[in-house]
Parts: structure tokens; C-alpha cells; sequence
């Protein structure tokens, strides 16, 4: 594990740092492709209350966001957990593009007034967890919406929208 493993995932309301997820996913993922979602909540943890604070609490509930990113992470189908607020990331380097498009986005945001989390992702690894072939890229609550342009305006609401009303 690098010191740079730390994943952002949704705990309930929240956005929550996760040191060694991604590294614990891939020693993971062979052994407990096949297993049920209890084990698998139960072993990641096990693995990460090491490295992490998890109330007791919420144990259950940092339970099932391990399994909902486990199986992301396999392409296995997983519960959606019903967002609160539109998770909206703009990936790119913060070229005068990438920070064109994150400007365009809050003022749409603004104007919709939704509620939502936006980031904006500029280190080329993370981008490259994303899967996408070009920048800037917007991605909304985990689905890339455009990749490689500024979208007008008309279409960033549609497709806020589309995702606000899922």
C-alpha cells in the first residue's frame, strides 16, 4: 500500500476517506468473488478497522458501502445506495478546459438548485480508475456523462436532471 491509498466512498450521508480500500479490493478479489455479502462485509472489516476508524456504531453500515465498492470494482451488480445530494466529479489535469467545464457545472447546479458534491479529480492515476479516454470528462453519481468536451449548458441540465430524478 502506498501512502496515497485513500478512497473517497458514500457511508450513508457521507463522503468518507478509506485508507488501503483499493489495495484490500485487489488482495480480495480472487478469494471472494463467489462469497456472500455478509462475509465479505465482515472481512473487509476486519482488514481495514486496522488502518481506519469505524464507530461501532455504523459498523453495518461502512459494512455495505465495502461490499457496494468490492462489487463495482468486480463489474457484479450492487445496491445503489439513494444519494441525498448528485455526486459530480470533473475529471481533468485543471487545464483552462477542466476548470471551464467545473464553472459551467456549479453554474448549472446553482441555477437547478440541486444539491450536490462536486469534485474535481486532477491526479492522472485517479483519472485512469475512471476508465475514461479523454478530458475533460464529467461523471455523475459514478456514470460518465461526456468525456473529451464541454457539453453546452442545455445538456449538463438534462442529464443533472435525468440523474437528480433516478
Amino acid at each position: 500500500m502506498t501512502k496515497y491509498d485513500i478512497t473517497q466512498i458514500q457511508v450513508g450521508k457521507n463522503k468518507v476517506g478509506i485508507v488501503g480500500l483499493r489495495s484490500t479490493i485487489e488482495e480480495m478479489a480472487t478469494d471472494f468473488v463467489q462469497k456472500p455479502d455478509d462475509i465479505i462485509s465482515a472481512e473487509f472489516l476486519h482488514r481495514l478497522s486496522n488502518k481506519n476508524y469505524i464507530p461501532n456504531k455504523v459498523r453495518e453500515i461502512y459494512g455495505r458501502a465495502f461490499v457496494r465498492e468490492f462489487r463495482k470494482y468486480l463489474g457484479q451488480p450492487y445496491e445503489k445506495e439513494r444519494l441525498e445530494m448528485l455526486e459530480v466529479k470533473v475529471l481533468g489535469p485543471g487545464c483552462a478546459q477542466c476548470d471551464r467545464l467545473e464553472n459551467e457545472v456549479m453554474e448549472v447546479l446553482t441555477e437547478m438548485n440541486l444539491p450536490a458534491n462536486i469534485e474535481h479529480v486532477r491526479d492522472l492515476e485517479e483519472i485512469g480508475t475512471y476508465g475514461v479516454w479523454g478530458i475533460p470528462a464529467l461523471i455523475i453519481n459514478d456514470k460518465a456523462v461526456f468525456v473529451g468536451k464541454i457539453p453546452p449548458k442545455s445538456e449538463i441540465k438534462k442529464h443533472l436532471e435525468d440523474a437528480w430524478d433516478s
